[in-house]
């Protein structure tokens, strides 16, 4: 893992400080482009040795549902041409923490047992913030197994409020 960070980190250095006009726009063709590359299929194709650069820049352009910047598609390219299209899931991670260190925010994912509305989402961004001391991106996934509350993680740290933690702490509780 350390490796893929390795090779990483210049394509995300390079292309954070090419982006500072627009690190938003970036941010978002970034991370559609990395998760295109994340499928495995397109990994095979892509190191087949009978299948050109240009053809998978095709193949990833294509399925693309927004149509890419200059920018966007000369990037595309090197990392392709550089046979590192792989990595392309890594440089999206840390072009992002670049960016959440330039803005004071960091990364959150919410995972709830059941779906949240934006009231309840909005209350939860704000006891958040003030309990991590920092403004929040929050994503929210659904994970059915938590029976209720919700499971937090920010960065490396957890905040696990849900039904099936508490369920657990009473388990140990009583075993021990």
């Amino acid at each position: 893992m350390a490796e893929l960070a390795t090779i990483a980190r210049p394509y995300a250095e390079a292309l954070f400080k090419a982006s500072t006009a627009d690190l938003n726009a970036a941010a978002v063709w970034l991370d559609e482009l990395a998760a295109i590359a994340s499928n495995t299929q397109l990994q095979q194709y892509a190191g087949n040795p009978s299948v050109t650069s240009k053809q998978t820049f095709d193949v990833v352009a294509g399925v693309c549902k927004t149509k890419l910047p200059l920018a966007a598609e000369n990037f595309l390219r090197a990392v392709i041409d550089n046979g590192r299209l792989s990595v392309l899931p890594e440089i999206a991670n840390q072009f992002r923490a670049l960016k959440n260190a330039q803005s004071g925010s960091s990364d959150a994912t919410v995972y709830s047992a059941f779906a949240l509305d934006a009231a309840a989402l909005a209350d939860l961004s704000t006891t958040l913030e003030k309990r991590f001391g920092k403004k929040l991106n929050l994503t929210v996934e659904l994970q059915s197994d938590l029976i209720g509350g919700v499971r937090v993680v920010v960065g490396d740290e957890v905040l696990d409020t849900s039904v099936k933690a508490r369920l657990e702490q009473m388990k140990v509780a009583l075993v021990s």
